[in-house]
Parts: C-alpha cells; structure tokens; sequence
C-alpha cells in the first residue's frame, strides 16, 4: 500500500484516532492490506489477534462486498456469569425440549443495556477506552448482587430488575451512550425503559404454564458475577436466517456455494421461491461469498451464533478489571451445561415418567419416489413399446406391482425407487435398535406410502405381526395433486395380492370417496385434523408403544400440531415448510397422560442424510471426447 494513501485515509477517516496506530493495524498495513479492508477485518474479529484478522482476509478475498464502507453493529449488554449463568442455560435447554424454540433461544441470557448502534471502522477502539472508563467510574456504586423477580405474560416470560438496581444500571448505560455517541461519533441509545432478562419470548400461550414451572427452578440470588460485553454483528443480515452447515459440500456448478462442516450461512426467507427444491441460496459468513447450497446439508443456527464479542467489562466487588475476549477462559455461549441439581429439580416439578413406559405417535414422510429421480416422465421410460416395464437404471424398482386397471395410472400414484426402499428399510432396522415397539400402522393409500410402512415394518422384524391400516384420509392436500383429480388407488384386494401386509378387515375413517379435488386449505385442515383423533381413539392404550403413521411432507405438521394443541399454519407458510421435508422426515410425539396431553419431542431415530448420485455415461469423456 502507498504511503500517500495510508495518510490520506488516516486525515479523512479519523479524527479521533489516538495519537499511535493501533499494533495490529499497522502490522495488516505492512502485509499490503489497504487501511480500510484491514480496518474492516479488525473490526469484524473484535480486534484480537492478528491471526484472526489475517485468516479473515484471506477467507473474504473473493467476497464481493469486501470494499463495500458497510459498517458493523454493536450491542452493549449486561451478561451473568458462574452458577446463575448455568443455571440459565438449563432452563434454555429444558425449555426448547419441552416446548420448542422460541425467540429467547436466539440469544444468549442478557440485560440490554444499549441496543444495536453503527460505528464505524476506525473508530470501534473508542467504544473499547468509553467501556473501560465508564465501568472504572461505575465500579464502587455497582451493586454486589441485582435484584430479580419472575414476570409472566402469555407471550413473555422473563426477570424484571428492581427498582434501585435498574437505576444504576440505565446510569451506567445512559454514560456509556453519551461518551461513545460524542467520541465515536454514533449514535447510542441507551435502554431507559423497564430493563430485564428475558426467559421466553413469542411461545405459545399454552406453553406458559410448563415454562412457568421451569423458571421457578432458577434461584435468582445464585452466586453471579455481571459482565458488560460489547457485541457486534453483520447488519446486513438482521432479517435473514442463520444456518449452520452439518457437512462439507463441494460446488457441482459455477452458481454453487462451497461450504465446510461448521460454516455459518445467512439465507433470506423472501429470495427461496424460486429456488428448486432441497435447495437454498444463501451468503457464507465465512467468505461472504453467495450461491446454492442443498438445505439438507444444514440446520437452523441461532441468530447470536455469528455475533464477535469485542470487550467486556466484569464488575468485582473487591476489585475492578478491564479484560480482552481472548485473555478470557472460553465460555460457550447458547451452549449446553449440565447441572445436575437443576436436572433434577425439573425432573420433579413436572413429575415426568419414563418416555419408554408412554404411548407416542410417529409421522413419518415417504421415502425417495421414482418420479422424484427420474422426472414426470419416468414410466415413459421403463416401457418397451408393447407396453412391458424393464428396468433402464438401477434405481428404477425390479418390478412393478400388478393392478387391473392400466398401467398409466402409475404416473400419478408413483412406486418408491430402490434407494426409496433400502432408506425404509434402514429406518426399520434403526427403530429396531433402539428398541421401539410399533403396535398400529396406518398408511396413506397412495403406493409409495404403503411400500414405505411395508419396508420399515420389515426393517422391524414385525412385518409377519403386524398389518397396514389404509387410511384414504392421511392423503395429502388433494390441490397439490399434479393430475387435479384424485388418483386410482390400487385397492386392498390388489395390494394384498401384490404381497402387501394390508389389513384388509380396516375400514377407513374417510372414505376414498370422500376425497375433494383441489380442496381448500382450510378443508385439508380440519381434514387432517379429524383423522388424527380418530385414530388416536381407535388405537387402545396399552401403557407404550408406538402409532406409526406414513404419509406425506404435508402430514409431518397438519397431523402433528392438532394433537399437541397448536393452530394450524398460515397456508403460505405451510408451504415453505413442506418443501423442506426430506424422505423419511418425521415428527414424534408422546403422551402425557397425567396431563391428558401430547407434546413433541426428539424423534427415536437419527435422520438419514445421503448425497446425490448422477446418471454415468462411461462413453463420455472415458472413450469419447
């Protein structure tokens, strides 16, 4: 970098630098980054090391926004450390088990002291000498434990701070935003309202009671130290979500996104349209670089996960000190502790049982259909001319099931492929192994549903004890259906022949008959609705045991959420949702009886994730050019 240039950015840039370059700056500049790219790096590592400055840059040298003048957010918050800390990581991890995630789980346990703001660059070390100073003035008046009591609402559950206390700490945030707004030359607003900790945030009302009983397990007095931590983050990506990549993916296509194990991507909602399915388009925080990644291949991250941690200032009664992140043991934030006394605690307020001795209801998806492989037009290509089924490729199945009506009727009602039957089969085995007893199978009367239950009950060992229940009701939203009628079902006669352990004794809740083309949402809802208690009422408790139910992507919410009590989704939603689902996605939930209720929890299994496999040509490129 010139010399010229190096001064000129510093005249123009930083009117309130301290009067010597920082260390790690200057070593950046000598390396022949440009001052405002390795200003930029530093502030987006939280000015550590120059390690992580430097691996940053070489990770974002192709990242399209890397001269774009985009500033980072801040964030000052009032954190808890040692025993209450843990003890709120507990309630974070027993209240998503019992009751899903809810908005408090994005972020780590908190007092908001002054919410996000913009610096820029250049200036993010004034914010660090203003929190060092600030804390140092505050250090004598801070109070040696805060006063916390238990507030609850139906869609907020969290710890309002005392009177007294809450004073000194809008003070301490109130002085901390005036020097840095002045010094800095941003904008700070400290929080003046009531200030708290949030527990749970936007829950479900008939969570509230559980999420009650969990928090009165936390004692507010535990022995605690309180850190004020400056926070940054990408404002870009306020709105977007964060997801976290389970597997390494490497592009297949130039418009791909290369990704590592670990890798963090920020994907909007509004852009997924017209994205084909299984796919997302995202950006990685790791490169900054945009493109395609297969959804599979991730799962839903917490938006804290990407934030820096800067500074923090941590308020001693005997003493006062002023600490850098990495001189600082590591803490894993929105992470897991165990306390074993706060386990227990919890294990006795909600008085729960074994899960083995409960009855629960699995849903389950398809596996792979044919057609899902091989196009629209894939019986077109497995008949000869005389209109004889072969087989052009491994996947296709060895044959097809005999029925008297025409052949044809296959394109709409699609077979599993044999990697759709060996994923069945690998789920039943899994099932087997961890020891679940199936004592009902329903099924969706669509044939990839039936072979799907067919193979798990085989990968059971059960399929000799236990029979298929054909449900026309567990059929999917009939507006989806690519043919706008009701497909012809092969019938139980013709099932049975084809040696399918059909209970051909069942008689559906729905008739077939009762099925509506292109029904609307709201039909398909109360639909699935109905069928689900229908069929809970008609499987007699028996103290555990499992009701396995294989239908579609559609089933996995319209027959889950009705049992466990919550609304049905917005139909927009919905969609987005379904189009996730993979083969074999599935939903677990278990009955508390005592409570005469059903919650969702972990599924029994693990999922089952594989990669894609593309037709082979060996003339191409082996023989031919």
């Amino acid at each position: 970098m010139a010399v010229a240039e190096t001064q000129l950015y510093a005249k123009v840039s930083n009117k309130h630098k301290s009067k010597s370059t920082s260390v790690l700056l200057e070593s950046l500049l000598a390396k022949g980054f440009p001052a405002h790219i390795a200003q930029k790096a530093l502030a987006a590592t939280g000015q550590k090391t120059i390690e992580d400055a430097t691996k940053w840059l070489h990770s974002h040298c192709n990242d399209p926004s890397l001269d774009d003048p985009i500033p980072q957010e801040y964030a000052l918050y009032l954190c808890p450390t040692g025993r209450l800390h843990n003890h709120l990581q507990e309630f974070w991890k027993e209240s998503k088990r019992q009751c899903g995630k809810n908005r408090a789980h994005e972020i780590f346990p908190h007092i908001t002291l002054c919410d996000f703001f913009t610096c820029e660059d250049q200036k993010v070390e004034l914010l660090y000498d203003t929190l060092k100073r600030v804390g140092d003035s505050f250090s004598q008046c801070f109070p040696p434990s805060i006063s916390l009591s238990l507030h609850s609402s139906t869609s907020y559950l969290g710890f309002f701070i005392g009177d007294s206390h809450a004073n000194i700490l809008r003070d301490f945030a109130l002085a901390f935003s005036s020097e840095a707004s002045a010094l800095a030359d941003c904008h700070v607003k400290p929080c003046l309202k009531q200030l708290h900790l949030t527990l749970a945030h936007k829950f479900y009302p008939h969570h509230q009671k559980t999420l009650e009983q969990l928090a009165k397990c936390i004692n507010p007095g535990e022995a605690c130290q309180w850190v004020a931590a400056l926070y940054s983050r990408d404002m870009r990506f306020v709105h977007y979500q964060t997801l976290r990549a389970l597997f390494q993916y490497k592009p297949q296509n130039i418009d791909e996104l290369m990704i590592n194990t670990g890798d963090f991507i920020y994907v909007d909602p509004t852009q997924q349209s017209d994205v084909s399915e299984g796919w997302v388009i995202g950006t990685s925080h790791r490169t900054g670089c945009r493109g395609f990644l297969p959804e599979n291949y991730t799962e839903r991250a917490n938006e804290s996960d990407t934030w820096v941690k800067h500074r923090e200032y941590v308020f001693v009664t005997a003493s006062k000190f002023f600490t850098q992140t990495e001189n600082e043991p590591k803490v894993k934030l929105n992470g897991e502790v165990h306390n074993p006394s706060m386990a227990r605690s919890v294990t006795n307020v909600l008085s729960l049982q074994n899960p083995t001795l409960r009855r629960g209801v699995l849903v389950m998806r398809h596996g792979e259909r044919v057609d899902e492989v091989f196009g629209k037009s894939w019986l077109q290509q497995c008949l000869t001319a005389d209109g004889k089924y072969y087989r052009p490729d491994l996947n296709f199945p060895s044959t097809l099931p005999k029925r008297k009506d025409s052949v044809k009727h296959f394109e709409y009602d699609p077979p599993l492929s044999c990697c759709g039957i060996f994923q069945s089969r690998l789920i039943g085995e899994a099932l087997l192994d961890q020891q679940v007893t199936v004592n009902y199978v329903y099924s969706s009367p669509v044939l990839r549903c039936i072979q799907t239950a067919q193979h798990i009950l085989q990968g059971l060992k059960l399929d000799q004890k236990v029979k298929i229940r054909v449900e026309p009701g567990l059929f999917e939203w009939t507006k989806w259906e690519a043919s706008r009628v009701i497909p012809n079902f092969m019938t139980l006669t013709e099932l049975a022949e084809a040696s399918y352990k059909i209970d051909t004794s069942y008689r559906g809740n729905f008739p077939l008959s009762s099925l509506v083309p292109s029904e609307s949402y709201e039909e398909y809802v109360s639909r699935s609705s109905v069928v689900i208690k229908q069929i809970i009422t008609a499987c007699p408790s028996k103290g555990k045991g499992v009701i396995l139910i294989v239908g579609h992507g559609s089933s996995l919410a319209s027959f889950t959420r009705p049992l466990i009590g919550l609304p049905a989704r917005d139909s927009s939603d919905f969609a987005q949702v379904v189009r996730k689902i993979p083969s074999l996605g599935m939903c677990f939930c278990e009955e508390l009886k005592e409570e005469n209720k059903w919650q969702m929890v972990n599924p029994p299994v693990k999922t089952l994730t594989h990669g894609a496999n593309a037709a082979f040509n060996w003339r191409n490129g082996i023989v031919e050019d």
